[in-house]
């Protein structure tokens, strides 16, 4: 009867459902079924899984590792002077859920143990001026993996109005070798607009204009705009295509498509020693490995070649330079490989770069080589916490590294040959991650070859990334890749020949490389390293990125023709193998 006689009365009625109305959930993805789509992570482990979930199909998954405890956070639009409340559902040991930034007592909840899924909730009520907060889930230092799932931020929501309508009139202006620039019509109550590229948010706009630079020369391209405001981001406009004009590199000698291979000539292992001389005529580029320092600071490069009580059949130093110059002969180059897994070269200061300097030079002219490899790995390039800008890098390291390479450049001229050959941990990762990131705790060798690649964008003639010994890396079609398949190849490569926005910032794009810079990294045999992919899918590889045709999932940007080709590692290992890499580039390009 008392139900009843509440219904009955209107105002009673209309309020009950407006104190309902009031309140929402504000958590975007809060239960991570769009994957990490609004949160941020500190940690690179950071991602979903398919189990454990306590709803739905996903949940999130972040591993604290060293200084870091996996910090997963997202900023919510909130009132001022609003109760809140703070939900969600965690497994591990030391979770913790909390809210920053109220205005008034900043709260955290967590659960010392919890085996299986157990709720966690808190409240706090915002400041008066307080219009965002962030809301964070993170665990504690090395105590394993943990998980949450399901969370939700409760009380007033903010009415964000509509978002823009769609722009129109958007037209191509002046196009170059590697830009394109694009105007459309302004949209009222939009307070800034989004470029894409062949579908991906490439930067963004204050105004109704932008030019889109990075691009490669005689590529075909499809852009679209969106207009946005705080309610949100319209539908996407009709698309425009522009294609760039024909332009070149520096002349670099080598062939339209390349074969590059490291040859092991400082040391022996399973594979065995091959002479510099019976590398067969295919290896366009030769990277003699590996150049290694006196210690990890000294800049002091020496080469010292294989000794006869460890390679058994090593030729003399005059018929080692004897080959060297029986290859250029025949156009091929070769190189000084710096680095290596065991080579850690960190410049850390001006004198350390001289010495750099002085050093390699001296390998080159010793040895008559046509050029220089950076194949730092390991601990050779870091970002200090300052450090977030790659277009302006401030670490000594990163800082003395592109002087002593400019340097090289400036003094052999426009005919030296600079290649590099990081891991995609250095590079692609800072799709992801660049450095510490903003919360601190990431690891700072992450994206850190990005400022050198950068840098050097103009000077570099072959970018080589290692698509082998790599854990799983996303793309740009936001879903993690893992070796084993073209579909590795083909993502990590569309990557570098589109481009992508570092730390996941649209406004702050790492350009896209030229197709003729770009050589595919891949191990020569199962023996040569994690990550072999059979001769059928390097070969699917090279005709998705060229031809567009066996591309599988992963929607490419582009088709680049002019992509220069094949490394790997490494010639030893591909003879050891009966030349089987060698044969499959052979076979394709001819």
């Amino acid at each position: 009867m008392l139900t009843a006689a509440l219904l009955a009365v209107p105002g009673i009625t209309a309020l009950s459902s407006a104190a309902r109305a009031a309140d929402a959930d504000l958590a975007k993805n809060g239960g991570f079924e769009s994957g990490l789509d609004g949160w941020s992570c500190t940690a690179s482990s950071g991602t979903t899984v398919k189990s454990p979930v306590h709803g739905g199909s996903s949940a999130l998954q972040a591993t604290p590792a060293g200084n870091d405890y996996a910090q997963c956070a997202q900023t919510v639009t909130v009132k001022p002077n609003s109760s809140y409340s703070l939900a969600g559902y965690v497994r591990g040991s030391y979770v913790y859920l909390g809210a920053s930034g109220t205005g008034t007592t900043d709260v955290s909840t967590w659960t010392q143990s919890a085996p299986d899924w157990q709720r966690l909730t808190t409240s706090f009520t915002t400041g008066p001026s307080t219009t965002k907060v962030t809301i964070y889930t993170h665990g504690w230092y090395a105590t394993g993996a943990y998980y949450a799932d399901d969370i939700s931020l409760t009380g007033p929501a903010v009415d964000p109005g509509q978002p823009p309508t769609t722009p129109t009139g958007l037209a191509v202006g002046t196009v170059t070798s590697s830009s394109v620039a694009l105007s459309w019509s302004a949209v009222t109550g939009a307070t800034s607009y989004a470029i894409y590229r062949g579908g991906v948010k490439v930067q963004t706009a204050s105004g109704t204009s932008a030019t889109v630079s990075g691009l490669s020369a005689a590529t075909a391209y499809s852009f679209q705009v969106t207009a946005v405001n705080d309610a949100g981001e319209s539908a996407k406009s009709t698309a425009v295509t522009a294609t760039t004009s024909t332009g070149s590199g520096p002349s670099t000698g080598l062939p339209t498509h390349a074969l590059v291979g490291y040859l092991h000539a400082s040391f022996a292992n399973g594979s065995g020693y091959t002479r510099l001389a019976d590398v067969p005529d295919s290896w366009d580029v030769i990277d003699l490995a590996f150049g290694e320092p006196t210690s990890a600071t000294s800049g002091d490069i020496r080469f010292n070649r294989c000794p006869a009580s460890e390679c058994a059949n090593v030729e003399s130093d005059a018929d080692f330079k004897a080959a060297v110059k029986a290859k250029q002969a025949a156009g091929k180059k070769v190189l000084i490989s710096i680095g290596g897994a065991n080579g850690q070269v960190q410049l850390t200061t001006t004198a350390a770069r001289d010495t750099f300097v002085s050093s390699v030079s001296n390998i080159i002219d010793t040895y008559g080589l046509d050029g220089l490899d950076i194949d730092f790995e390991g601990h050779s390039l870091s970002l200090d916490t300052s450090d977030t800008n790659f277009k302006s890098p401030t670490t000594p390291v990163v800082v003395n590294l592109i002087a002593a390479l400019k340097t090289l450049k400036a003094k052999y001229g426009s005919k030296f040959v600079l290649s590099m050959a990081p891991e995609t941990f250095f590079v692609q990762m800072g799709y992801q991650f660049y450095g510490t990131g903003k919360f601190g705790g990431q690891d700072p060798r992450c994206g850190a070859y990005l400022p050198v690649i950068y840098a050097l964008r103009d000077d570099l003639t072959l970018l080589h990334v290692q698509d082998y010994n790599s854990g799983p890396i996303m793309g740009l079609d936001g879903q993690y890749h893992t070796m084993g398949g073209a579909d590795f190849h083909i993502a990590m490569t569309d990557m570098l020949l589109t481009g992508f926005p570092v730390a996941g910032d649209t406004n702050n794009m790492f350009p896209a490389l030229r197709p003729d810079q770009i050589a595919i990294g891949m191990p020569a045999s199962v023996n040569a390293g994690n990550g072999y992919v059979a001769p059928a899918e390097v070969t699917k590889t090279l005709d998705c990125l060229t031809k567009k045709v066996s591309c599988g999932s992963y929607p490419t940007h582009g088709t680049w023709p002019t992509l220069r080709g094949l490394m790997t590692w490494s010639i030893n290992w591909d003879r050891y193998s009966n030349w089987e890499f060698q044969k499959t580039f052979d076979g394709y390009f001819g």
